[in-house]
């Protein structure tokens, strides 16, 4: 019986169509098992370089593309255009299918031809070739195939291979990347692994597509196309890359982690995968560290089950429960305990400089808040005897014996006069949710899938380990320590989840260009950041295929020029076709944010503060760098990242205090500017007033 699959770059062009159009594609497409059972609307291609090319009628006007096989019944739908551009871009391609992987690709071949001769002209000048140091039978290997071969042995420099990316089948386009970028042909094999499927039928169109789940969606009815096409931009839904495809499929012993810089798809794969496990039946926790995040997730996994063929969406989403971390363990401690009386920054420090006077010590209270948080909280220490033998990694500052007694007299004293009012933090509740939790034998819970894991602290990591029973798929983490902006260093196995061999990386950032990007990742280059596993975390390797403009940076002499200067970026922006609503501002502080919304409104731009709600989708969206977490625009402007504003004074322990939770602090200021600038899709604007934050002139000097 026919079978619709519809190709991933199809899905970009229909989002582009106007209504009566799309219309009209859905209702020709929802009939195409009969249309194709009749013979009725698919034609041939007169002087088709690929005579599997068919078309399509859907009016007068437009035409669809479609591959259809020589042998089998699957159709892959692969564009919709004009009458005549429709029958050029047919003639023109080929369908072949990869020797490495098995997926279908489609090539420009006519483009290809066309522009060899000119580059084998080229290439005579020079004896430079940028793949001399690579063998045809690795190429070849690596599922390059006659075609692209040729065309690769003619190139002298990495920028004519970015020019050739439109034309070149994108597998074999990555393979020759990574080449170019100093990779070996068998660390290239490695990138392909999770695509690489063995004895390959080159005429076997069905297999292919069947194979090529990362670029094909194959439809199981007028309903799945349905919800296919309703939301085209949404394509993470049903398109995964292979990486990420396996990682989702998988079956784990025990914990396992994908890890990955931003924009990587880590989101995605943890949706993917608690989605996966809510369909085998089991019960599942999605989680993460914010409400914002939260909600976000809820609703993306909702988008998920509309689109699941299954027809079982509402049974799923019953299995799922998505809450925020705290959320969790509130909601267990009410269940035993009832309302907590919750401490405030305020009180907390007020407490700890009651209990100070008191012992008459010569420590500050920021330090015991933080030696309380980071050492004893962080490994479970509730005796002086494991406090003295306690580790204190990071800490920056070494105590004696008779100052750890010290300290220990203080912590104590706090831990007392807590209990005694009946006072709590988010990190004590934590701590008692996740006792309420190991001490029951029946878990609430068969599955954990945390999102924006780097930024859970200890209490909470006991807690989801408390949640469920140690077992196969038990916990499934999903973060990158590069971003982390609220919780401290972790070791994920000191917790009791052990995820040695279960552990896998993504590099390719779907959001970002390759210069907001690689200029983003320069913020962070020379930082030691820890993988939550005992070793150090890297960004080596991560990359975007997408190319744009360089980010603009600018300075001002004041704050009120540098806000003139970013109402004049947005109103370019605006009148370039830009929605506001595809607009974002993020800056330090509060205070920043209003200030921003309000020049923005005063010269006619519509604005809104993050902190009062989500975006109205009307608006230009304006939030302080946490909350631009999780969220992304096609233009984005920080402002206001100058050496007084960031880092933030008030959110850096002085050195002399405590050299360890300065450090941390400096490093948390970093990664904050680096998630705000990797919200950005298609243009990033950078500026300050008077000097540049530090972050940001380190790589002024360089240029």
């Amino acid at each position: 019986m026919p079978q619709l699959a519809i190709h991933k770059d199809f899905l970009h062009e229909f989002a582009k169509l106007e209504k009566p159009v799309q219309n009209r594609v859905t209702e020709v497409f929802a009939k195409f098992e009969q249309a194709t059972h009749t013979g009725l609307h698919l034609e041939k291609i007169t002087g088709a370089r690929d005579d599997r090319f068919r078309t399509i009628r859907i009016d007068q006007f437009w035409r669809g593309v479609v591959l259809a096989p020589t042998s089998g019944d699957t159709y892959t739908l692969l564009r919709v255009l004009p009458h005549d551009d429709a029958y050029d871009w047919a003639k023109r391609r080929k369908a072949s299918v990869n020797t490495a992987t098995g997926g279908i690709e489609i090539r420009d071949v006519a483009a290809i031809d066309a522009s060899l001769p000119h580059m084998e002209r080229m290439a005579q000048n020079t004896q430079d070739r940028l793949f001399a140091h690579v063998k045809d039978s690795d190429l070849e290997r690596l599922g390059v195939d006659e075609q692209t071969l040729a065309f690769a042995r003619t190139l002298t420099a990495s920028f004519q291979l970015d020019a050739a990316r439109g034309l070149l089948p994108p597998v074999q386009w990555d393979v020759l990347y990574g080449l170019a970028a100093g990779l070996s042909p068998e660390q290239v094999w490695q990138e392909l692994g999770a695509q690489i499927t063995g004895e390959v039928d080159p005429e076997d169109l069905d297999a292919a597509v069947e194979r090529s789940r990362d670029r094909v969606l194959l439809v199981e009815g007028p309903a799945e196309l349905m919800a296919a096409l309703e939301h085209p931009f949404d394509l993470w839904r049903i398109y995964l890359h292979p990486v990420q495809r396996a990682v989702v499929e998988a079956s784990y012993r025990g914990p396992a982690r994908i890890s990955g810089g931003p924009g990587t798809g880590k989101t995605v794969v943890a949706l993917h995968r608690a989605h996966r496990l809510a369909r085998a039946g089991g019960r599942v926790l999605l989680t993460t560290f914010t409400s914002t995040l939260a909600e976000a997730l809820d609703s993306s996994l909702r988008l998920l089950a509309e689109t699941d063929g299954a027809g079982d969406s509402a049974t799923v989403l019953e299995r799922v429960r998505v809450e925020h971390i705290d959320r969790v363990a509130h909601r267990v401690f009410r269940e035993a305990h009832g309302q907590p009386d919750l401490l405030s920054a305020q009180r907390e420090r007020r407490l700890w400089e009651q209990v100070i006077g008191e012992l008459g010590l010569d420590l500050s209270p920021a330090f015991l808040a933080e030696e309380w948080r980071q050492v004893v909280l962080s490994r479970g220490v509730t005796t002086a005897d494991e406090y003295l033998a306690a580790k204190r990694t990071g800490r920056g500052r070494g105590l004696s014996a008779s100052h750890r007694a010290r300290v220990w007299q203080a912590v104590s004293a706090f831990g007392e006069r807590s209990a005694e009012r009946g006072l709590w933090t988010h990190e004590t509740i934590a701590e008692e949710a996740a006792r309420l939790l190991e001490a029951r034998d029946d878990k609430p819970f068969d599955h954990v899938v945390v999102d924006e894991a780097q930024d859970l602290h200890p209490g909470q990591w006991r807690l989801l380990r408390a949640a469920v029973a140690e077992g196969p798929d038990d916990v499934f983490i999903a973060g990158d320590t590069h971003q982390r902006i609220y919780g401290p260093q972790v070791s994920l196995a000191e917790m009791g989840i052990d995820i040695r061999g279960r552990s896998s990386k993504l590099r390719i950032n779907y959001r970002t260009t390759a210069q907001i990007l690689g200029w983003s990742l320069g913020l962070m280059h020379g930082q030691t950041v820890d993988d939550m596993d005992g070793g150090l975390d890297s960004v080596a390797g991560c990359r975007s295929e997408m190319r744009g403009d360089e980010p603009l940076l600018s300075g001002f002499t004041t704050w009120e020029a540098e806000l003139r200067h970013l109402v004049d970026t947005v109103r370019g922006w605006t009148e370039t076709g830009v929605l506001p609503a595809e607009i974002g501002v993020a800056a330090r502080s509060n205070r920043a944010v209003d200030q921003a919304v309000s020049a923005l409104e005063d010269s006619g731009l519509p604005a809104r503060a993050l902190a009062k709600g989500t975006a109205d989708g009307e608006s230009v969206a304006v939030g302080t760098m946490h909350r631009m977490k999780g969220l992304e625009f096609r233009c984005l402007a920080v402002v206001g990242a100058g050496g007084r504003q960031l880092p933030a004074p008030h959110s850096v322990t002085p050195e002399e205090e405590d050299p360890g939770a300065h450090a941390r602090d400096l490093l948390r200021e970093r990664s904050l500017l680096f998630v705000a600038c990797t919200r950005a899709r298609e243009q990033l604007y950078v500026s300050w007033h008077q000097a540049p934050s530090p972050f940001i002139e380190a790589l002024l000097d360089k240029n």
